[in-house]
């Protein structure tokens, strides 16, 4: 069987096709551009040599089009770029392709998980969603400094700057509206301030400029708005199929449809990658790390692993903590006074891990075994969750379970 090991770089690729039947053997080199003719050249130079599989390494996003270009016609790997590392002093283009290469045949390099091309866009829809919602925070702060210079304290006095009464306000302003008391007059009737005290904190010193920058802020915040409101509903159409998983993984404490649909996109509808709930822990980073000598364990921190789902389920597992009758908030207390504030958190979202590999894995619902949840506020999360659902598309009956057909159980 023929290997072929591609060293990626942004505008060629040096590709070297070793027998692993014979790898003392020389090996056979050609360098490539990264057009798309050049692929096309590359793929058919492969063929020609009968090659069934190949390596290339996790070069920064330039693997994607090579990747794509063959994944039809072989099998194909993706390497770690840190484990086919050479000796300082001794690098070079095909040298790292060829040690790519037999570094794979005697199973040395730490392979990446690459996804199915439908999951892929799944990926893609999600953590572009994830930047905007960044993009959205930095605009807020970009827009409570500029409050700052203008000498208005809203954000005192208003718990959500973006909420409904602080964005008429703040268009208000962008207009020319200068008068403390008529802005005041535009807060809402939930606003949990006095009157006086809004005048006060909107009597500032502000100049028509500040308005003028004011107003493309604005702007800005309303394009971004748009643009997860359509990627929402890219997401809840592109992952109708997997409807049920969604539901499922929606109705554990501390997860929502936004952290199911998160999840889903990064381990896939069943999580058939991953053939153990200690497999996913792994590759997600939440499992306890083992840095063992001499029969000890001189550090049990948590090895590095998937930034998205290990950002997912940090925010689940303090939500999870401070859900009052939850078993993860039972399990949070226990811990507590032991492990400390940081670890206790870190060990619910382990427990969140293996949670969401047996719900996707084993197609199970989760069943809340902690303290007794009153009937009136299992019935309003219910409702809760299935309005966040039918707003995104999807079909939801509510139905209490003991009234569905016996299935297995957390």
């Amino acid at each position: 069987m023929k290997v072929a090991g591609i060293d990626v770089h942004k505008k060629v690729l040096m590709v070297v096709v070793v027998d692993a039947s014979t790898p003392e053997e020389k090996a056979a080199r050609r360098r490539f551009v990264t057009l798309p003719s050049e692929l096309q050249r590359l793929l058919t130079w492969l063929q020609e040599q009968r090659v069934e599989e190949a390596v290339m390494e996790s070069t920064a996003q330039y693997w994607r089009s090579v990747w794509l270009e063959l994944e039809p016609h072989m099998r194909l790997h993706l390497a770690q770029a840190f484990s086919n590392r050479a000796p300082r002093g001794r690098k070079h283009d095909f040298k790292d392709a060829e040690r790519l290469v037999r570094r794979l045949i005697a199973d040395e390099l730490i392979l990446s998980f690459v996804p199915s091309g439908e999951q892929r866009i799944w990926r893609s829809m999600t953590r572009m969603k994830l930047q905007l919602t960044r993009d959205r925070v930095r605009l807020q702060n970009q827009i409570e400094c500029l409050l700052e210079e203008m000498r208005i304290k809203l954000s005192m006095v208003v718990s959500n700057l973006l909420g409904a009464s602080g964005l008429r306000i703040l268009h208000a302003l962008a207009n020319g509206e200068t008068d403390p008391e008529k802005l005041a007059q535009l807060g809402g009737e939930r606003l949990q301030c006095t009157e006086e005290q809004l005048v006060d904190a909107l009597t500032g010193r502000g100049q028509p400029v500040h308005g003028a920058m004011l107003a493309l802020q604005l702007e800005r915040l309303q394009v971004i708005d748009q643009q997860m409101e359509q990627l929402n509903r890219m997401i809840a159409a592109a992952m109708k199929p997997h409807q049920d998983a969604v539901m499922r993984l929606a109705e554990v404490p501390g997860f929502g449809v936004d952290s199911a649909q998160q999840i889903i996109a990064e381990v896939g509808a069943r999580a058939s990658t991953f053939a153990s709930a200690a497999e996913l822990t792994s590759w997600v980073g939440t499992c306890p790390g083992k840095e063992e000598s001499a029969e000890q364990n001189h550090s049990s921190r948590s090895a590095k692993g998937n930034k998205y789902m290990r950002r997912v389920l940090n925010q689940a597992a303090h939500a999870a903590a401070a859900k009052k009758g939850s078993h993860f908030q039972i399990v949070f207390r226990r811990l507590l006074p032991r492990l400390g504030y940081q670890s206790a958190i870190w060990a619910v979202a382990h427990r969140l891990c293996r949670l969401v590999w047996k719900i996707l894995h084993e197609g199970v619902r989760f069943i809340e075994h902690g303290a007794e949840i009153h009937p009136r506020e299992k019935k309003k999360r219910a409702q809760m969750l299935a309005r966040a659902l039918r707003k995104l598309g999807y079909e939801v009956t509510i139905t209490p379970i003991n009234q569905l057909a016996p299935m297995p159980v957390v």
